[in-house]
């Protein structure tokens, strides 16, 4: 009896191994785990694709000696971002399948609430074009390093958070490559002043405009995309007097190749790309996580500069290479904190809740 037991063990053990090692369930697993591998792989190539491809575009619009209107160049990317949600929104209604997009129409009132994020919205933009317009490519990543800085100011100063010493560490780190960036672009006489101020400015614009989009979001149900119609459209609106007071309706006029169709057909394109950097941006949180988009972020703004600087055939010193290390290496290890900040604090939140439930369920 007590062998026939032994042997029935045994045979359950190895029935239970065979079933847990089976070749088909084992390949089904592996398979889907390359398949969605594929699919992140695909999503960050397509992210990084979409974004440097949308810098480069937009410095040959801006960088053009021929149109010196930079705000005009923004001003159409806004009107092109316009013309897609409603072209996708379209095609949403008539096929649902086809593109998950919300209805867009025009709401004075909830164009007028989301006004004051737009006035940010449109400094920022321009600050950034212009900032873009006056550094290049190369030195771009570093101008435009000082979000993070202001992030942390601003939202002590108008939201009254405090930020961690390991935070403020690592935006010293980013201080530090800022400046000597700065130093480095100025011995190599290649640096911009003009556009130093433009990407400290855009830095700031772009942490109000994180400050306003939290307030303004439910005026819009929370919509990601109406956010950016109305942005868009309100753009639309506030470049204009912009455009004509700085005197750049005159140069539009007298372009040699406003009636040329490569040129126009540039400007669609930086519009594109301009409104598919939401979308992609969207898609690689989605199928990763808003820790990884940011480091995927850091990495991309580093490969950016090197081909930014293979392409001039410019040689830079390591000093300068140091600068932007610093400054990636910084806004990196800044996104570490926040993050094991978020899930320490997202722990003990749910720990005392936990405790309780387990009280309830022990009849305490």
């Amino acid at each position: 009896m007590c062998i026939f037991m032994t042997q029935l063990k045994r045979s359950r053990i190895l029935q239970m191994a065979l079933r847990n090692s089976d070749p088909t369930k084992q390949d089904g697993r592996d398979e889907l785990f390359l398949l969605r591998a594929i699919k992140i792989a695909f999503v960050v190539a397509l992210y990084w694709f979409v974004s440097i491809t949308m810098v480069f575009v937009n410095n040959h619009l801006l960088d053009s000696k021929e149109l010196d209107a930079p705000l005009f160049v923004t001003w159409v990317q806004c009107v092109v971002s316009v013309g897609l949600c409603w072209i996708i929104s379209l095609v949403s209604l008539v096929k649902p399948l086809c593109a998950d997009f919300p209805a867009m129409k025009v709401d004075l009132n909830v164009s007028l609430q989301i006004l004051p994020l737009s006035v940010v919205f449109v400094a920022m933009i321009a600050f950034n074009n212009l900032c873009l317009k006056h550094v290049g490519v190369a030195f771009y990543t570093v101008g435009r390093s000082l979000s993070t800085v202001f992030n942390v100011l601003l939202s002590y100063v108008i939201l009254k958070q405090t930020t961690s010493l390991y935070a403020m560490l690592c935006c010293g780190i980013i201080l530090g490559g800022f400046w000597l960036g700065v130093d480095q672009e100025d011995a190599a006489g290649s640096l911009s002043w003009i556009g130093v101020v433009y990407g400290v400015l855009a830095s700031a614009c772009v942490s109000l405009n994180a400050i306003f989009t939290k307030k303004v979001m439910p005026v819009v149900d929370g919509s990601i995309w109406k956010l950016s119609y109305y942005n868009n459209l309100n753009a639309c609106v506030l470049f204009l007097p912009l455009i004509t007071i700085f005197g750049e309706l005159p140069r539009v006029f007298s372009f040699s190749r406003v009636s040329d169709g490569h040129f126009w057909g540039m400007m669609v394109l930086g519009g594109f790309f301009g409104f598919a950097i939401g979308y992609v941006t969207g898609l690689q949180i989605k199928f990763t996580s808003p820790l990884t988009h940011n480091v995927s972020g850091t990495a991309k703004a580093c490969a950016q500069t090197v081909i930014a600087v293979a392409l001039e055939h410019s040689h830079k010193s390591w000093l300068w290479w140091s600068s932007n290390m610093m400054v990636l290496g910084g806004s990196f290890a800044y996104t570490w904190v926040k993050g094991l900040e978020m899930k320490k604090g997202s722990t003990s939140q749910e720990t005392p809740v936990t405790a309780e439930k387990t009280k309830t369920d022990t009849g305490v």
